[in-house]
C-alpha cells in the first residue's frame, strides 16, 4: 500500500522531474492543531528542479501546489516549500 509520502512525492516527480526531493513529514509536531483534526498532514518541502530555472519564487510555489492541488483539502493541510534551481544549489 503506498503512502501519503509516496503519493505526494509521485506527483511531485511527474510534474517537475525534480533533481533533488525531500518530503518531510511534519504532523507529529502539529498534533492538536485545527488542521489536524480534518486529517490533513503538514509537511516539509525541499525540491531542485531545472524547471524552476529563472522563475520567481510565487512563480515556482505555484508550480509545486498545482501539482498537488487536489490533495490540499484532503491529505494536505499545510506544506512549507523550499523550491530552488539547480544553479541555486
Amino acid at each position: 500500500m503506498e503512502t501519503r509520502i509516496e503519493r505526494i512525492e509521485e506527483r511531485l516527480r511527474a510534474a517537475l522531474e525534480p533533481l533533488e526531493i525531500k518530503l518531510e513529514d511534519e504532523s507529529a509536531m502539529h498534533a492538536g492543531h485545527a488542521g489536524a483534526a480534518s486529517g490533513g498532514g503538514h509537511y516539509q518541502l525541499r525540491i531542485v528542479s531545472s524547471k524552476f530555472e529563472g522563475l520567481k519564487l510565487v512563480t515556482r510555489h505555484r508550480l509545486v501546489y498545482d501539482s498537488v492541488h487536489d490533495m490540499m483539502r484532503g491529505e494536505i493541510h499545510a506544506l512549507a516549500i523550499t523550491a530552488l534551481a539547480p544553479s541555486e544549489v
